[in-house]
């Protein structure tokens, strides 16, 4: 059955927000451990409470990923993944559920395939928009006139490090929201909120931010409860992938639910 038309990212984070609480975004490499099994993990996401899909595209130099994901991506390639593959994947998706569908992607495979042709590709199967990790705003005109003619989002990135100027940059150049890189304890031995965190956050807000997500290392409910306390959404990728490594579809559905429950707490 054919599913509603995908909600923006921007309509979501503003209906949670309604709803007193965060949005949940899950990232998964799209082909892996199968193209099959990469569509089927990602509907679980959302049949099991993930508000926004990020699918991220399979690079042989993954150099800005933690290591579940690399291992991921290269299996991916080594099976045979190519880029045209993520729109099929993103077609089948969202035939079947409503979220918006980011697509986390090196640039160097967007130009690739050619910028135009990737945002109309993209929008023909139903996506939402771009993350770019490693396309810094002053340098992205092509993919922010590509954008604006389509009506894409896309999420650049912002870190504790990142200057108040490069902050305004990427505030104005997001639709969407932005992405707040951190850090979280996932071994155990940490398991607080980063401070950092928190105070890139507060830092966005002032710059302007319509909305400011945190992504890397959040892993359990608690740790999505305790970023939804100051943030919009919370991000989380490499314990799905880690779980759909290990444990199968099933396994992924079952983590999204429990990482789903942290975000019914009232926002703080």
């Amino acid at each position: 059955m054919m599913a509603n038309t995908p909600r923006t990212v921007g309509s979501v984070i503003t209906r949670c927000t309604a709803e007193r609480r965060g949005a949940l975004i899950g990232y998964l490499p799209v082909g892996f451990p199968t193209l099959d099994e990469s569509v089927d993990a990602a509907v679980a996401l959302v049949e099991n409470g993930v508000d926004i899909l990020e699918l991220g595209l399979p690079y042989s130099d993954p150099v800005m990923d933690g290591p579940v994901i690399q291992r991921a991506t290269l299996q991916a390639l080594a099976t045979g993944f190519r880029v045209p593959q993520v729109f099929a994947a993103i077609a089948r998706i969202t035939e079947q559920v409503a979220a918006p569908v980011l697509v986390m992607t090196y640039w160097n495979l967007v130009l690739q395939h050619g910028v135009n042709r990737f945002a109309d590709d993209l929008v023909a199967a139903g996506g939402a928009g771009l993350i770019t990790p490693d396309l810094i705003p002053e340098e992205a005109a092509e993919w922010i006139a590509a954008s604006d003619r389509t009506g894409l989002d896309r999420v650049f990135l912002a870190a504790p490090s990142s200057t108040d100027e490069r902050l305004t940059q990427a505030v104005a150049a997001s639709r969407g929201f932005v992405y707040a890189v951190s850090t979280m304890g996932i071994t155990g031995a940490r398991n607080d909120v980063d401070t950092a965190a928190r105070t890139l956050v507060e830092r966005l807000r002032r710059a302007g931010a319509p909305a400011s997500c945190v992504g890397l290392g959040i892993s359990t409910a608690e740790q999505v409860r305790d970023v939804l306390g100051y943030a919009d959404g919370a991000i989380v990728g490499s314990a799905l992938v880690d779980a759909l490594m290990t444990d199968g579809v099933a396994a992924v559905g079952e983590l999204a639910a429990s990482l789903a429950r942290g975000t019914r707490a009232d926002r703080g």
